[in-house]
């Protein structure tokens, strides 16, 4: 492994952190989440034109920039910083490899250069999300997307062919604004029960998004509720029916996803420090810096390692994403100290609405709700790994 960053990557770092500082200050943000999207249109087609950033890791053969995972977290690293709202997660990170790896070719020709050129974006709709990457767990049988009567979303095919979607799904990122919806169904009934995604169109007939009120304002959350809506089949009727298939690409994806997301939370992280480093330079007490007393030096350094330890994981996983898993949760763990800490080092202003610190805070708790807990997610790559022995199992 080669830790060195090309002068393409540095270049990309830079570029971004330069326009998010212009357009994505702590008012900015705020105004960009409370609207109807919930992010900026202007700014994420300003992302889009000159940056390329919903299509970096697309192939250019569908209008893509053409790079690797390790672009795509630096970048969502910058993102990270600055907690800019935006379509990148969803559009970028979870749909459009999905709609790569299992769409057919007519699929992915109508769909791919739209979301490269940031006039679509995209959303899954796959309820716990965690559960559905299998981070947090195997599910061989994707009973989280629908079981009967219980939830979840079911699919029915009918005699001419055509398919129908029956359901609710919750905490979709970016559902009640994205231009296209990638739903996981389950189809078969009981005796060939299968999971399948499917494409819906926002317009359909029969589909209602309600967002819902998420502690991170940042991070836009919907409900989806289908009433018999037309969906059309990723891929050849769905995708394989094994494992392999539908399954295997959220699996997959989930490990892209959470080398991604760890980037982001290491950005979300540095920042965090780098802000409090900043305010106990000036914040004075008893006469002097509160920073130069050597219990708060002493805290700070122990989040200055929490970061880079984080980091250096977050950017293994960009280089090997089976690691994602567990990159993911270290990173998560940092966000959440680091966020705590910097509240509390602010004093009594980093409670209010008016400053940035609990911002972090929200982010880091948002992030574990959607995405672990950090024990499973630990738990998880152990079991992967093979560090649990069955009962009984010979030692």
């Amino acid at each position: 492994m080669d830790a060195a960053f090309t002068a393409e990557q540095d270049e990309i770092r830079r570029t971004l952190r330069e326009l998010l500082a212009k357009h994505c200050g702590t008012d900015e943000v705020r105004a960009a989440a409370e609207t109807a999207a919930g992010h900026d249109p202007a700014l994420w087609a300003l992302l889009a034109q000159r940056l390329g950033l919903p299509g970096l890791a697309l192939p250019e053969t569908y209008g893509g920039v053409g790079c690797g995972l390790t672009e795509l977290a630096l970048a969502c690293e910058e993102t990270g910083r600055a907690l800019a709202p935006s379509p990148l997660l969803a559009t970028a990170v979870l749909a459009a490899p999905l709609i790569a790896r299992l769409g057919t070719g007519a699929q992915r020709a109508a769909l791919l250069p739209r979301i490269a050129d940031g006039s679509l974006t995209a959303a899954l709709a796959a309820a716990p999300l965690a559960r559905a990457l299998g981070l947090t767990g195997a599910d061989p049988a994707g009973a989280w997307a629908g079981g009967g009567r219980t939830g979840g979303v079911q699919a029915c095919r009918a005699a001419d062919g055509t398919w129908t979607l029956y359901g609710e799904v919750g905490q979709v990122l970016d559902g009640h604004s994205a231009g296209l919806l990638l739903v996981a169904a389950h189809a078969g009934g009981y005796p060939r029960s299968r999971t399948l995604l499917f494409l819906v169109r926002p317009e359909a007939a029969g589909l209602r998004r309600v967002r819902l009120t998420s502690l991170d304002v940042t991070r836009p959350l919907a409900r989806l509720e289908l009433r018999d809506v037309l969906a059309e089949p990723l891929g050849e009727d769905g995708g394989p029916e094994e494992a392999g298939g539908v399954l295997g690409a959220l699996a997959a994806t989930g490990c892209r996803a959470a080398a991604v997301l760890a980037a982001e939370a290491v950005g979300a992280a540095a920042h965090a420090l780098e802000r409090t480093v900043e305010h106990v330079r000036v914040r004075e007490q008893f006469g002097r810096p509160i920073g130069s007393f050597q219990a708060v030096q002493h805290r700070l350094a122990d989040l200055y390692v929490h970061v880079q330890a984080a980091r250096s994981a977050a950017y293994y996983a960009a280089w090997d994403p089976a690691a994602g898993g567990l990159a993911l949760a270290q990173c998560l763990e940092a966000l959440r100290t680091v966020a705590g800490e910097a509240v509390q080092l602010h004093g009594g202003i980093g409670f209010t609405w008016e400053h940035e610190a609990h911002l972090y805070f929200k982010r880091a708790t948002a992030d574990e709700l959607l995405l672990g807990p950090v024990h499973a997610l630990r738990a998880h790559a152990a079991r992967t790994a093979g560090l649990f022995r069955a009962a009984g199992a010979a030692t």
